[in-house]
């Protein structure tokens, strides 16, 4: 895509996040070793004006996803991220990454706390592991986001939301509605911020976040990670 002052460069991420162990040949995936020099290139790039990252993910690899989305976040360049479909996992941290956030109305984003692939050891250091990668993601999310730590706490530890799962599935306004995404939008949205950002808008290329206010109609945010499955933040009703 191009219009007046530079090119917009469209970056898909699809199917599952690979990270340091391929997968197999049917699945359908995002290759970080693929995205990383692209964002580089981007940045580089002086014909391009903005990024748009397109999401339709599964989630994937904890580092890979972060890797990515931490480039994104450290962009001078203006960046909006458009979730369609789905932006699972660790999807949501990639979709926060962007200078603003877009979702479609029928698009879904699951939280969910992380887990090991292989062989795990039941010894203390195993849980401790756990517990700071997935400080981590929360740390990401919560900073590149309007939703506060404690609700984004209660929704990834949810109990009986999922049938086979801890977590919390978000559809479309309900994104918007705790903080974690923007703005409802499609593709014409998406371009047309992008537009407003690179022309010197209220989102500059100095690398500047554009999140509106942290949302004051989530009510009592200070429910813990247990708090009965009942007390959900306005807009989960």
């Amino acid at each position: 895509m191009s219009y007046g002052k530079g090119k917009i460069f469209c970056l898909p991420i699809i199917g599952q996040i690979e990270g340091h162990i391929v997968l197999p040949s049917q699945n359908k995936t995002t290759k970080y070793e693929h995205v990383l020099p692209q964002l580089v290139a981007i940045e580089e790039d002086p014909d391009t004006a903005g990024l748009l990252v397109l999401l339709n993910t599964v989630g994937g690899d904890v580092e890979a996803g972060l890797a990515i989305a931490e480039l994104i976040r450290s962009m001078s360049k203006p960046t909006v991220s458009l979730v369609l479909g789905g932006g699972h996992s660790i999807g949501v941290p990639i979709a926060v990454a962007a200078q603003y956030s877009l979702i479609t109305e029928t698009a879904t984003m699951t939280i969910h706390p992380i887990r090991l692939a292989g062989t795990v050891l039941g010894v203390p250091q195993t849980y401790e592991y756990l517990e700071k990668m997935q400080d981590r993601v929360i740390k990401f999310v919560v900073n590149n986001s309007s939703i506060p730590e404690p609700v984004f706490r209660e929704l990834m530890f949810r109990t009986g939301e999922l049938a086979r799962d801890i977590g919390t599935i978000l559809v479309g306004q309900e994104a918007v509605n705790v903080g974690l995404i923007d703005g409802i939008g499609g593709l014409h949205e998406a371009v047309e911020k992008l537009k407003q950002m690179a022309n010197g808008g209220q989102d500059s290329q100095d690398g500047s976040r554009c999140r509106p206010e942290s949302p004051t109609e989530h009510g009592p945010v200070g429910q813990m990670p247990n708090a009965p499955s009942d007390q959900r933040p306005p807009g989960l009703e």
